[in-house]
């Protein structure tokens, strides 16, 4: 038996000290209902057992069951309610019992119904409702689909056990007053409602109950069943005092009370698919459908005909739910198909979509404007702010650019910076439509801003097919590009100004460090170019490079030019400098995705650098790019505490580490590069810096 739950509460502080107390109890109730199982089916004991056994152990087991759900009520305030109501059921059925053992036990002829059918029948109405607060709890946010699985199954079972049961106890009761009748009929009809509340209480698990759930449908089910088989067989007169079924009521409270104990269950995934969602369904509303069909062949009680029907009913309810379901789940499936994730405007493919519409009713006489746009300057924006920024200025622009359509047209991300309207009528680039929109791209504050470069086509003038519309817009947004780049000129001088400032604060501290950066420089370069970086890749990686010891200006020079091993507390500071260099950079906006790149540019590729301890492709490529470059040209330097190495010694030592502390990619292409005509290098950057 598993044992109860005795984890503390909010409610209660003291919670622990049931522990023990609960366990005896319950090993106590085992040990009971095994001794009292065993005397029912074998006899152990003897007649001389039959009171001892029928009366007192029997009512022992059913008091403390019954104390231990009142317990469990008083300790814990979740569902305290449910499990109040629960135990006062099984109160009003152990009193019943009581009756009978203290009173109607010892009369001749006992009435029928008497006092302890009345609480007997008493138990039920209370266990319906501390079942439906328990459902309600457990279950609040379950979809109708699964109420509607439940409801079948429960139904048909009902039906079942009606058809089976009703027949015997409608003739055994032929000639017995209306109130027997009545009284013979609600037991089992109580019962399979009863057993209804479990199905349903599955169902609405998912048919994943868990363990709390688990055992409240164990101990309904033995008292709906024993009270089912009992009624049976007092109606075909083949009951026999004693039995094991005497043992089934005991054990039906007790593992009510093991279940009161258990840890709320965690909240079920509500799931309304997979193959128990059709089968079990399915499978319970063939059942109901036989039964009713077997009723032009033998004739049915009417409540297993009812029920029968009801299961039906239900069946048929739940088809309809899964068919709606299907069919939203279908439009959010297309919605999301053909819906940017990000910003919610369409995608490409509705875009795709609607322009076909937009040709083919231009082509009858309806014009329209195809308008692309490209953001300019939302790479250095999300290299500066994050990508989390860059994600929220792209939220922001895309709202904005739907706002500026209005009712008539309509926008679309086709995916990263790139945008695109659909507009009425045939406009131009200078169109208050057109300039709205571009205008609704564009956002600026303090150190970025950011516009569209835009392309514009109108349909039919300018073309009549969607690909010629697409290609002609995309022409026009690049020439749009390419004529704001020149004028993005004096942003580049400025951005050297600044740096050449800085290189000068590195010459005036070490007059021999400019021509280290510059090398540093030109080598890392050359590499970005073989991993395909653009130039303004290329150009913050040749900044960075040239800047990434602009931090040691704030060095000591009795640090810098120690000629021994740093000291602990020595090299803590000189492993400031990145932070120091990347806080300088960042005074100036323009520089802040440079300031990134030297930020990280000593950490190590097995993630012991400094001072963020990144690791692998985590650290940007740039930076793994200069600590390569950097250490080459070290190494191959005359330096304070160590004699120059030839480049082939170098090599040899950058191949030792790498995978360790350099990018074993990185150090294979500097390889590469070391191997080709020192002109040749030379062409290419007198030709970028061109």
């Amino acid at each position: 038996m598993p044992r109860p739950s005795s984890a503390p509460t909010h409610d209660s502080p003291s919670a622990p000290w049931p522990r023990r107390l609960l366990t005896v109890a319950f090993v106590c109730l085992a040990a009971a209902l095994a001794f009292l199982a065993t005397h029912a089916l074998t006899g152990f004991g003897g007649a001389g057992l039959e009171t001892f056994c029928n009366d007192y152990l029997y009512t022992a087991i059913e008091l403390v069951a019954v104390s231990l759900c009142f317990l469990r009520a008083a300790r814990r305030s979740q569902n305290r309610a449910a499990w109040l109501l629960i135990g006062c059921g099984l109160a009003a059925w152990t009193g019943g019992d009581l009756t009978w053992t203290v009173w109607l036990n010892h009369v001749e002829s006992p009435p029928y119904p008497s006092l302890a059918d009345g609480l007997y029948l008493a138990e039920y109405p209370a266990v319906y409702v501390g079942l439906a607060l328990l459902m309600r709890a457990h279950f609040r946010h379950t979809g109708a689909a699964l109420w509607l699985d439940g409801i079948v199954v429960g139904l048909t079972l009902a039906a079942l056990g009606a058809d089976l049961v009703y027949p015997a106890v409608i003739s055994a009761s032929k000639g017995s007053a209306a109130a027997a009748v009545g009284v013979n009929l609600a037991y089992p009809f109580a019962d399979f409602l009863l057993l209804a509340f479990v199905a349903v209480g599955f169902a609405l698990a998912d048919w994943r109950p868990g363990l709390q759930w688990a055992l409240i449908a164990l101990g309904i089910a033995l008292n709906a069943t024993a009270d089912i088989i009992y009624a049976y067989q007092v109606a075909t007169s083949s009951y026999v005092e004693g039995g094991v079924l005497e043992a089934m009521w005991p054990a039906s409270m007790a593992v009510l009370a093991l279940a009161a104990w258990q840890a709320e269950p965690a909240k079920p995934a509500r799931t309304t698919t997979g193959r128990h969602t059709v089968v079990l369904p399915a499978v319970f509303a063939l059942g109901a459908l036989a039964l009713l069909v077997s009723a032009s062949l033998d004739s049915l009680t009417p409540l297993a005909v009812c029920l029968a029907a009801g299961a039906l009913l239900a069946a048929g309810a739940r088809t309809g739910v899964t068919y709606l379901e299907n069919v939203r789940l279908l439009e959010r499936e297309v919605e999301g198909a053909t819906t940017d994730a990000l910003t919610g405007l369409g995608n490409r493919r509705r875009l795709m979509d609607e322009l076909e519409i937009a040709v083919a009713a231009a082509a009858a006489g309806v014009p329209a404007t195809l308008a692309f746009f490209d953001l300019d300057g939302f790479k250095r924006y999300n290299d500066s702010f994050g990508h989390s920024a860059g994600d929220a200025l792209l939220i922001r622009l895309g709202r904005s650019l739907a706002a500026s359509t209005g009712s008539n047209g309509k926008a679309f991300r086709l995916g990263g910076d790139e945008f695109c309207v659909l507009l009425p009528g045939s406009l131009k680039r200078e169109d208050a439509a057109v300039v709205g929109c571009r205008t609704a791209l564009s956002e600026r504050g303090r150190g970025f801003a950011v516009t569209a470069s835009c392309g514009v086509v109108a349909m039919p003038e300018e073309a009549i097919t969607v690909g010629a519309a697409l290609n002609l817009a995309d022409e026009r947004m690049y020439a749009d590009k390419a004529a704001a780049g020149r004028s993005s000129r004096a942003h580049v001088q400025s951005v050297t100004m600044q740096q050449r400032v800085l290189m000068q604060l590195l010459n005036e501290r070490q007059p021999d460090l400019h021509e280290h950066v510059r090398d540093v420089g030109e080598l890392a370069t050359a590499i970005g170019r073989t991993f395909d970086l653009n130039s303004e890749q290329l150009d913050e990686l040749r900044r960075a490079a040239e800047l990434h010891d602009l931090g040691k200006l704030a060095i000591p020079d009795r640090i810098l030019d120690k000629p021994g091993r740093l000291s602990e507390s020595e090299w803590r500071l000189m492993r400031q400098h990145t932070i120091i260099g990347e806080r300088i950079l960042n005074a100036a906006p323009a520089l802040r995705p440079v300031a990134r790149l030297v930020r990280s540019s000593h950490e190590r590729w097995d993630g012991s650098g400094y001072p963020d301890g990144l690791a692998g492709r985590a650290i940007p490529l740039g930076s793994r790019i200069i600590a390569v470059c950097d250490a080459f040209d070290a190494m191959t330097s005359e330096r304070p505490y160590d004699a120059a190495r030839s480049p082939k010694e170098a090599v040899a030592e950058l191949l030792r580490n790498a995978g360790s502390q350099f990018d074993p990619e990185v150090v294979e292409r500097l390889c590469v590069e070391l191997e080709r005509p020192t002109g040749a290098r030379a062409d290419e950057l007198s030709a970028a810096s061109a």
